[in-house]
């Protein structure tokens, strides 16, 4: 009989192993079905460079832009999304942070976000920012207008600059989708709170 009982455990352990396995070989299949759409369907391929956006996408990020998403779908705060910038010489792609919308009046003051005068409570811990720039006085949006900010928000330049300015709805292309080159949601990254971690883990360290 004990006997009997170490062929049955091998016979199932045996099958969980084909279970894996044949799991596994279908996560490949979705993969590359899913990569098909990406590269036949609406997506596109962009390379972040600077660190404006970090820590939440970092530079030399590859990621993937929706641009079929606010054709179906309406831009909400908090959305990050590539925006098209007309230089002096050609065009350049950004990724930016949606923060105030359409008819929404906003300001900076004392470093904080104020949305019609009531203090934004903000998904992330980002750091205050240490100049207003144009948002120092109250900003009205206007229709098909949206007030942007990077999320490293004391080197970088977004609505708060006279050069960049609140952003036009046809400026932006699309919405910042998944980071490939660790295959993660943009929506899904907190970056400050893997920052905080590292800080706690060096300090309990020395």
């Amino acid at each position: 009989m004990k006997y009997d009982f170490d062929l049955e455990d091998k016979s199932k352990k045996r099958k969980k192993m084909i279970l894996r396995i044949l799991l596994f070989l279908l996560e490949i299949i979705l993969v590359i079905f899913v990569a098909y759409l990406i590269t036949h369907y609406g997506l596109e391929r962009m390379n972040v460079s600077g660190e404006y956006m970090s820590p939440t996408l970092m530079d030399g990020d590859e990621i993937l832009i929706d641009r079929m998403r606010y054709k179906v779908f309406p831009i909400k705060r908090n959305d990050v999304v590539v925006v098209q910038h007309n230089g002096s010489e050609h065009n350049y792609y950004t990724v930016e942070r949606v923060i105030g919308m359409p008819g929404e009046k906003v300001r900076i003051q004392d470093g904080e976000i104020f949305i019609n005068g009531k203090k934004l409570k903000e998904k992330y811990d980002f750091p205050k920012m240490e100049n207003g720039g144009l948002a120092l006085e109250e900003i009205t949006m206007e229709d098909g207008e949206y007030f942007m900010l990077c999320d490293n928000r004391n080197e970088c330049e977004d609505s708060r600059n006279a050069n960049i300015g609140n952003v036009q709805k046809q400026n932006i292309i699309g919405k910042a989708w998944l980071r490939t080159n660790s295959l993660a949601l943009i929506s899904h990254i907190d970056g400050y709170a893997r920052q905080k971690k590292e800080k706690e883990s060096d300090a309990s360290s020395e």
